[in-house]
Order: structure tokens, then sequence, then C-alpha cells
């Protein structure tokens, strides 16, 4: 069995993620609970492409911040929120949509 967290997800943390930044890391604000750091890869235009018709395709952005779930005391949730350094802001996780190798996409909605 492959171990996608060590092998994969580590890894491409270690290049891409905030904490290789000078800012830091981010900071994750669950609801409820203490705030703790966590890395993850953020992208601030991640292009969406919705089919509402089979002919018209519509095209959103949204930021999205790429998590690990290993790096979670609880899984992330709906309403949990995120401060990324390197830009000086704070979002609101309005869904969490994990994959089936222990990533997880935060989708993100500006406070």
């Amino acid at each position: 069995m492959i171990d996608w967290d060590s092998l994969v997800l580590a890894p491409l943390e270690t290049i891409f993620g905030e904490g290789q930044r000078p800012e830091g890391q981010v900071m994750f604000y669950p609801v409820g609970r203490t705030a703790y750091p966590i890395d993850g890869v953020f992208d601030s235009a991640y292009r969406e492409v919705e089919l509402v018709d089979p002919l018209v395709g519509v095209t959103s952005t949204q930021p999205v911040l790429g998590v690990r779930l290993s790096a979670f005391v609880e899984p992330p949730a709906q309403d949990d929120e995120v401060y990324i350094p390197s830009i000086a802001q704070r979002y609101l996780v309005i869904e969490v949509r994990p994959d089936s190798h222990g990533w997880a996409k935060l989708m993100l909605s500006e406070m």
C-alpha cells in the first residue's frame, strides 16, 4: 500500500507550502477550539468550471487552501477559519473537499 502522506503529500507541502515562505505558516482557527499552525498550498484564484448547460461552461474563481488532513487535530469543517500570512488575509472555510489520499481542498471565502 502506498503511504501517500509521507511519499507524496509531505514533499509537495515542503516545496509549495506557505510554511516555506518567510512570513511563516498558516494559522488554523477551528470553531470553538484553540488556533494552531498548519501548512498548506494556497491558491488565490482557483478556477473551477461548472457545466450549467452541456454547451456552455461557467468559470468561477475563489481562494483555496490545499492541506494534508494529517495536520489537523480534528478534521477541518465549514465555518473554521484560516489566516494566510503571505498575503495577510483571514478566510472563512465554506467547504471541505477531501480526496481519497489524505489531502483536502479548503474552499475559502474572504471575510
